[in-house]
């Protein structure tokens, strides 16, 4: 039988679009026999990243799949532990001696720090501890500067004012990100030359505290033993890493991030491609993300964009009683659901 001993719990965290669900998918692809539970923290009304991580073969069947991804769809981890964290969490620690690892997924808007502080609540601590908090960084969206909501705005703001640097929330938050991690994964790292890649690494360095490690990626593959069985304890000694967020009176909030879906009929995928780059252009937009019905394919499109870049591939059938409908989430600040949604039919229409 089984040792009760501390289950191990990664928190893998980063900015949209980052490939922190690709992360996880290689994960669990690679486990090794490793029994792992999938908490995912889905920003958004439709489920896209916990449906993408039950494709994975982890080993059981899609009844047991649908039993060890927890799906967490109304906000931040940070934002829910009480209504939603924690009883999954119990649910977990009910069954740890048939689980190896815990992977966290968190929202791209979330803060970690409070998610680790919550492994320190006594129904918690005796049985759980945090092995690593990876955070994921999309590399050519720092250099770009896209984790700012305007950042050429944001820039010269800078420019005429140093104590401004981190005036956009977007900024605080990616530091934030930052400040809490155990290990950090460069990201789409191949997307980079090396003078590039060397500002990421020096603009990374600025927010990290000095022990924690830096390591290049593309698609997030990494061996295993990179990034899980750390035993940093990181609960400990979270109190330690100082973040933008420490001092507020008040729990923190998103509101000036807006989010939301567009069901749209089967689409040609260059039409929709020249579409959405339009209305992301046009509305600020920060990451678009779903499934596309495209005319005469058998297979669904899963398409991820965060900016301007978009990722698409073929990632399974259509099942026979599913409805060949597009399906978008729409993620942003101050959006204008109807003029998008509208701009985007007509575009397709």
């Amino acid at each position: 039988m089984k040792t009760l001993a501390k289950l191990p719990v990664t928190i893998v965290t980063g900015f949209l679009g980052a490939g922190k669900t690709t992360l996880l998918r290689h994960m669990l692809e690679n486990a090794e026999g490793r029994r792992i539970a999938v908490i995912v923290n889905e920003f958004g009304e439709l489920g896209i990243d916990g449906e993408i991580l039950k494709q994975c073969s982890i080993g059981c069947t899609e009844e047991e799949a649908n039993g060890r991804v927890f799906e967490l769809a109304n906000g931040c981890l940070c934002c829910t532990v009480q209504e939603e964290f924690f009883p999954v969490m119990r649910e977990l620690v009910e069954r740890r001696g048939d689980l190896d690892h815990i992977l966290i997924e968190t929202s791209g808007l979330a803060l970690p720090k409070p998610l680790v502080q919550a492994f320190n609540w006594p129904e918690i601590r005796n049985a759980c501890t945090v092995d690593a908090v990876i955070t994921v960084v999309d590399s050519p969206a720092v250099v770009a500067g896209t984790f700012a909501a305007f950042p050429d705005q944001v820039d010269a703001q800078r420019k005429l004012d140093p104590n401004l640097d981190h005036e956009s929330p977007l900024h605080e938050l990616f530091a934030d990100q930052l400040a809490s991690a155990d290990l950090v994964i460069l990201n789409k790292a191949d997307l980079l030359d090396a003078e590039a890649l060397a500002a990421v690494r020096a603009e990374v360095a600025e927010e990290l505290p000095p022990a924690v490690k830096v390591v290049e990626a593309h698609g997030g593959s990494l061996p295993l033993n990179v990034l899980l069985g750390l035993n940093n304890e990181t609960e400990l000694h979270i109190e330690g890493r100082k973040t933008h967020h420490d001092n507020e009176d008040e729990d923190h909030d998103h509101d000036e991030f807006d989010s939301f879906h567009v069901e749209l009929p089967e689409a040609d995928e260059a039409r929709l491609l020249n579409a959405l780059k339009d209305v992301v252009g046009k509305h600020g937009i920060l990451r678009v993300k779903g499934f596309v019905a495209v005319p005469n394919k058998p297979m669904r499109l899963l398409l991820q964009g965060v900016g301007q870049r978009f990722d698409k591939h073929f990632d399974r059938a259509w099942k026979p009683d599913e409805a060949r409908v597009t399906r978008l989430i729409v993620i942003g600040q101050e959006l204008d659901h109807t003029a998008i949604a509208a701009e985007l039919k007509a575009a397709l229409a």
